[in-house]
């Protein structure tokens, strides 16, 4: 099966996808809603995952009607024993770590409870994931791959974002140390950093004068839609990328490199 984006006439053929199965992690709306469906176009049988079970459901519906293959999973990655009793000894061929949260405000302004659920959701919980299903993956032999959602402020950083831009920074450097330690066993590690990507979560907030002044530093001039990071996810998950691991690839319109 493939995938057509809004970007692309003609279908591209992912090779060695058909036929796998997939864990996509914070995925009852967003970027992982659309990556769970991305996959499922291709040919993945897509585990869904999500705290939201009545959005996730509505996801592998989605993805049902369009012919592929998904199943709904209730899942709190920053609850360790919630992660152990939902994954513990599934081996999945793919796994995107898309959980996440954030919280604007400044940096003294960020509370212990507010630090702990960034630093839980976005990289323990993500740690947590990988272990788990790279443990299954290293038992059963056939390797995988692994996609850490990660973002362009892991590598550069923003006001009154203390909390998430270390997280994510924290994301990328725990890819790199597990791409070194499961190379043996056949499990790949890479990071995805985006940069701003339009989703029903912000969309107000770039429409506004604040958001309109953002979305004119990036140097392409305009917000990344979900689409613009079907190619990188899909190298990253497919035979295409298979000599890559502990690396990152941004997908930002030229964020990172604008002047400061």
């Amino acid at each position: 099966m493939t995938h057509l984006s809004a970007h692309d006439a003609h279908p591209t053929v992912w090779p060695g996808l058909a036929g796998k199965t997939a864990l996509v992690t914070g995925a009852s709306s967003g970027l992982g809603a659309h990556f769970a469906q991305l996959l499922g176009a291709n040919g993945v049988r897509v585990t869904v995952a999500a705290r939201r079970v009545e959005r996730v459901k509505a996801v592998c519906n989605k993805i049902s009607s369009q012919g592929g293959l998904a199943e709904p999973l209730a899942l709190d990655v920053a609850d360790p024993a919630s992660v152990t009793s939902a994954l513990e000894g599934t081996p999945f061929d793919i796994v995107i770590n898309n959980a996440g949260t954030t919280l604007s405000a400044s940096a003294l302004d960020h509370s212990g409870v507010d630090i702990d659920r960034i630093i839980d959701t976005n990289l323990k919980g993500a740690f947590h994931v990988a272990r788990t299903t790279a443990d299954a993956m290293a038992k059963e032999g056939n390797g995988g791959t692994i996609v850490n959602v990660a973002s362009i402020l892991g590598q550069r950083v923003a006001g009154h974002v203390a909390a998430y831009a270390a997280s994510k920074a924290g994301l990328i450097q725990l890819s790199r140390a597990l791409a070194l330690e499961w190379a043996r066993h056949k499990i790949r590690v890479n990071a995805l950093c985006p940069g701003y990507i339009e989703t029903e979560l912000n969309r107000d907030f770039f429409a506004s004068d604040a958001g309109k002044a953002l979305i004119r530093r990036v140097p392409q001039r305009r917000l990344g839609q979900p689409a613009d990071l079907d190619g990188p996810l899909l190298l990253l998950v497919s035979d295409l990328g298979r000599f890559m691991t502990g690396t990152e690839i941004v997908a930002d319109g030229g964020h990172l490199v604008s002047s400061l």
